[in-house]
């Protein structure tokens, strides 16, 4: 229970314990193994690939990035019945997202990046071209991996009964999502100024978030997946999409953002790789921060329809961040049971569930 003082966000109602239930069933009994069939498929594809340094990046994101896949694949829970259609879209997805960060890490320029990420916008637009993606990149040869990724995104929109009702929202939440380019510059002067460009580019008329936390939110696949998810279902109505957005953007997407920089900070600031956890002026404004993410983050999900399912997502989110090895470094150790705190009594209840996932599947620190 959260400490005393504090209100809890996720009470442990009896309606909360049967989305729990429900959804930790669904994943135990078909989504965990899902996935990794899925996975598996990926990977051999990917052992394939005829240019090394994309056989590796493939590699290395399947390898190392299983929790993002099994998170997406997470948001399957939301539908009343079981969806392979959707697994399967949101898997290959979210694969096309972890390895696109590791290609344009290898080359870091902008040209290379924004193309690049167009397979993020391609993968949810049936009917258009596959795009070069590859144009500004030393090495092309993937063996049609990235191609048959983004055609698979595609076929799967397509099964969706209700895609045509978001896909003009996620194909901006993609067009958005062009600001991974920028991430890995290698310049932090450019870099910066940038995300600053992009951020009062796009979103002129925003006073409550930074330019970093900007960026940082739309660095989140995370409204894509629950639209996506919603779009399973038919007779999908125009105020419960607008409410997930709502949700989703940008609490939700902030604070998994910031919670993964949070874990990465140490790994981040050995290697020079970017952090946005480090744009705040100090810990105790991003321990704040991050504090008031989580908590609006977990009474938005609460407050949609079928809020207790969209809460153990959000929650599960939380804690597969805070599980990881690097967060419970006794450094960050009394931060990190902070921000356990701030998610109340869903977050301290699945922890334990995602700590026992990163031991079966080896992703401690991933």
């Amino acid at each position: 229970m959260p400490r005393a003082g504090n209100v809890d966000p996720t009470p442990l109602s009896p309606a909360q314990i049967r989305a729990l239930i429900g959804g930790a069933t669904r994943e135990l009994s078909w989504g965990l193994r899902s996935v990794s069939r899925e996975t598996r498929r990926w990977r051999a594809m990917a052992a394939s690939i005829p240019d090394t340094p994309l056989r590796e990046d493939a590699l290395h994101s399947l390898d190392h990035k299983r929790g993002h896949a099994d998170g997406a694949a997470l948001f399957t829970i939301l539908p009343r019945r079981r969806d392979a259609n959707l697994l399967r879209l949101l898997v290959a997805y979210e694969t096309i997202w972890d390895y696109l960060d590791n290609v344009s890490e290898r080359h870091p320029t902008p040209a290379n990046g924004r193309q690049l990420h167009r397979a993020l916008m391609d993968a949810l637009d049936p009917g258009s071209p596959a795009g070069d993606y590859y144009r500004h990149h030393p090495w092309s040869n993937d063996g049609g991996y990235l191609v048959a990724l983004v055609t698979t995104c595609r076929e799967q929109c397509g099964r969706l009964p209700s895609f045509e009702r978001v896909r003009p929202l996620v194909g901006r939440e993609a067009r958005r999502a062009l600001v991974l380019g920028i991430n890995h510059e290698t310049d932090p002067r450019r870099r910066d100024a940038a995300l600053r460009a992009w951020a009062a580019d796009e979103f002129p008329e925003e006073h409550e978030l930074t330019w970093f936390e900007l960026s940082g939110a739309a660095s989140a696949s995370l409204l894509v997946h629950v639209l996506l998810a919603l779009a399973a279902g038919p007779n999908l109505a125009d105020d419960e999409i607008a409410d997930a957005c709502a949700a989703h953007w940008p609490w939700i997407a902030l604070a998994t953002t910031m919670l993964d920089s949070y874990a990465d900070q140490a790994d981040d600031e050995a290697t020079g790789n970017h952090s946005y956890i480090a744009h705040y002026p100090d810990a105790a404004t991003a321990t704040a921060r991050l504090r008031y993410s989580i908590t609006r983050s977990l009474a938005a999900a609460r407050g949609l329809r079928d809020g207790h399912r969209h809460a153990v997502i959000v929650a599960c989110m939380v804690a597969m961040y805070l599980s990881k090895d690097s967060a419970r470094e006794p450094e960050l150790l009394p931060t990190t049971n902070t921000l356990i705190d701030a998610g109340g009594s869903l977050v301290r209840l699945v922890l334990p569930m995602l700590r026992a996932w990163r031991t079966i599947y080896a992703q401690r620190s991933a």
